[in-house]
């Protein structure tokens, strides 16, 4: 591993489904693992040779599969100097497709958290790709405080304009492809993305200006590279690789020009059009032999249902137009291939085709470019951009079989242009389409990025220090943090001294808004975590992004409305103000000289079978709260997320809805100016109660726990997540 010296840049970059590894990649295997795949490897690869790139790690799906490579299931890849494939648990020890991954990307999210900590630093950019990924990579940047740089690949809007063209119905749309999930991720994506990474123009002017959180002064054209050490023309004395006897025996007259089409079997790819544009065409069935690399297979029987139908349609029409001994379609071939295949096809003057209905990127535009192949390719997507710059090849309506075949036809009739184009390919691929220059442009977007001021919404000042802190402050905020201005000064001043390894919250009964209006008019920083609501509610970082996990954990048990007409009829209890409540609390004002006692009240809950945690503060209020709900179950699920020892937090409170955070092995503290309800707690072997009211208190019991100096624990990170 490259020196890692904190000026230079620590890149994530998350690809979550597919199945992804540095060698052999299984391209085409099936309908998850494409091009996106290649692209998302090459580009690490690619940044970690920049000197400016000291890690790049490549966050993706763990699989625990017999039917897949043992390789996908160990935790860490190194496949670079610099560069590590880390794979995330994620779900059920079995292979899934990436529509059904959607229940399991929190999971993912929290599990990537426990990598950072392994890691000891928070990485400088966030990188997601695809929907599902840019669903954690926005989860991650939230919490981190780091700049989240997307990148769609294939946009959910447009898949489902042309599945809704072809006919097909919505409910069965749905069903499939779980759309509306995945455009709900899309947007959450683009909403929280500080750079929107798209491969050509034509993608951020039509597709992604179909979202609502469409921000197209945050986006930034940069197309896919190719690895010229790989893809190159064939010289004069080039052998002829194994690869050819594949082919060869599919033919009559395996010399011919080849019609190359290489991409897994999916139906997005529409193969199909291009062997209906062939054998319709006698001219060009003459000239060409037609070569279809769809993937691999070992039997298409039992392949998904998406590639057996296309699979089955193309033996279809093969069989219609009886093109046998015209057409090859082998049905494995290894990544190593894939260079010397475009090679083959070059050498015997051939034409590469896309035909795809929609092509995002064209990597394998690229790579057949860079190998000397003429193009003929779909004019929806990235090929308008590919073609423009090379010079080499015909754009052709997807849709328009006879057009398709007499642009092939044209393409390989006249020698004297197939020989410019050929040329005009390799010199345009080396000059923009290197990964070499697509790195340059990227570094310095994100250079760019990262110069922005706090004043951008999108990009957060500061990172967040919970990944690397080894200990957490939490205090409460009312009369505990604020309340004497110099205590407090002298608090912040004392933990700016200390900013590398201590992590800072607050835990309050507050709403988020309040919390935030008073921090402001204190001029308190904004703390890493805010636990907010009497512990029902938990943000991070400058952006207060939710916890959806802890939302997800509180809701056990939970049936507010039951719980609402169980409280109406008890005397000396109103309810408080609508703002006051919250998805996880019901907030009451109560007058104890009328009112029933609280466990009274706790008893009569539980007697109609209603589950909640009372908590009585400050003489007159009283909240319901899902029985895992508090401030010291909040402190404790935040110790777990974040890998921090229970040891390790020190907690500081003032009245009754602080008990349970100042109970336990957490280091308690109690300010001099506390509520009479807290006595009960005096003589407890971790609660100290400090003689200073206010931040003094707070600052005192730092002092008695040394909590700045040595904090010995023999809880491991192990024992704690367990715990």
């Amino acid at each position: 591993m490259k020196q890692e010296e904190h000026e230079d840049l620590y890149i994530m970059l998350i690809s979550v489904h597919g199945l992804v590894r540095g060698h052999d990649m299984e391209l085409g295997r099936d309908a998850d693992t494409g091009g996106q795949i290649k692209y998302v490897v090459e580009l690490a690869r690619a940044l970690a040779a920049h000197p400016r790139v000291a890690r790049v790690d490549v966050l993706t799906r763990q699989v625990v599969d017999p039917k897949v490579n043992e390789e996908y299931a160990r935790p860490e890849e190194r496949i670079a100097d610099g560069v590590c494939i880390v794979r995330i648990p994620c779900g059920p020890r079995r292979y899934l497709r990436k529509e059904v991954l959607w229940p399991y990307l929190d999971s993912f999210a929290d599990h990537a958290l426990h990598h950072i900590r392994r890691v000891g630093r928070v990485p400088d950019i966030i990188h997601s790709h695809y929907a599902d990924a840019g669903y954690v990579g926005a989860r991650l940047a939230g919490l981190l405080g780091v700049p989240l740089v997307h990148t769609g690949h294939s946009l959910g809007r447009e898949k489902l304009r042309r599945l809704l063209d072809q006919g097909v119905k919505s409910d069965v749309i749905e069903k499939q492809y779980n759309m509306t999930q995945r455009i709900e991720a899309e947007e959450l994506a683009l909403d929280n993305a500080a750079l929107v990474v798209a491969s050509t123009r034509q993608e951020v002017d039509l597709q992604y200006s179909i979202y609502d959180n469409y921000q197209p002064e945050r986006m930034t054209v940069i197309p896919p590279g190719v690895d010229l050490t790989r893809f190159y023309a064939a010289s004069a004395d080039w052998s002829t690789p194994p690869v050819y006897a594949s082919i060869a025996r599919f033919l009559r007259e395996p010399d011919k020009p080849m019609i190359l089409a290489l991409s897994r079997a999916d139906e997005r790819k529409n193969i199909a059009t291009l062997v209906r544009a062939y054998g319709e065409h006698p001219k060009l069935r003459e000239m060409a032999n037609l070569v279809l690399i769809a993937g691999n297979r070992d039997d298409i029987a039992g392949m998904e249902k998406g590639a057996r139908a296309v699979l089955n349609e193309i033996l279809l029409l093969i069989d219609r137009y009886d093109l046998y001994g015209k057409v090859a379609y082998p049905k494995h071939h290894q990544a190593d291939d894939v260079p010397d295949l475009y090679r083959l096809a070059a050498r015997s003057r051939g034409v590469f085709v896309n035909p795809a209905l929609t092509e995002p990127f064209g990597l394998t535009l690229i790579e057949a470019a860079a190998s000397g192949m003429p193009l003929v390719a779909t004019e929806d997507g990235g090929p308008r951009d590919i073609i423009g710059a090379c010079n080499n090849g015909l754009l052709i309506d997807p849709l328009d079989a006879g057009a398709m075949g007499e642009a092939i036809y044209s393409a390989l009739n006249d020698g004297a242009r197939w020989t410019r184009w050929s040329k005009s390919g390799i010199e345009g691929a080396q000059t923009h389409f290197s990964w070499r220059a697509h790195v340059e442009k990227y570094l310095r977007a994100i250079e760019l990025l990262r110069k922005k001021t706090q004043r951008r919404r999108l990009v957060v000042p500061e990172k967040s220090k919970l990944p690397t802190s080894d200990r957490l402050l939490i205090s409460d905020i009312d009369n505990t943090l604020i309340g004497d201005p110099r205590a407090l000064k002298e608090f912040l001043t004392s933990m700016q001294q200390h900013n590398g390894r201590v992590g800072f919250g607050v835990a309050t009964g507050r709403r988020l808004e309040s919390v935030l209006q008073v921090l402001e008019e204190w001029r308190v920083p904004a703390p890493d975590v805010i636990v907010t609501a009497v512990g029902t509610e938990i943000y991070y970082g400058a952006r207060h992004m939710p916890d959806v996990g802890y939302q997800r954990h509180l809701a056990y048990r939970w049936e507010p409305d039951k719980l609402r007409a169980a409280m109406e009829d008890l005397p000396g209890i109103r309810s408080q103000a609508e703002d006051e409540q919250r998805p996880f609390k019901l907030s009451y004002f109560i007058d104890p000289e009328k009112a029933p006692a609280i466990h009274e009240i706790s008893r009569r809950l539980r007697q109609s079978r209603l589950h909640a945690n009372v908590v009585f503060s400050h003489g007159m209020y009283l909240d319901l709260l899902p029985v895992r709900a508090s401030k010291g179950g909040a402190i404790r699920y935040l110790a777990v997320k974040w890998g921090i020892p229970v040891e390790h937090i020190l907690v500081v409170g003032d009245s009754g809805n602080d008990e349970e955070m100042l109970s336990g092995n957490t280091l308690g503290v109690v300010v001099g100016n506390h509520s009479a309800e807290l006595e009960k707690l005096r003589g407890h072997e971790r609660v100290y109660f400090a003689q200073g009211h206010y931040a003094w208190g707070i600052l005192e019991g730092i002092e008695h726990y040394n909590f700045f100096g040595d904090l010995s624990s023999s809880a491991t990170l192990e024992e704690v997540m367990h715990e």
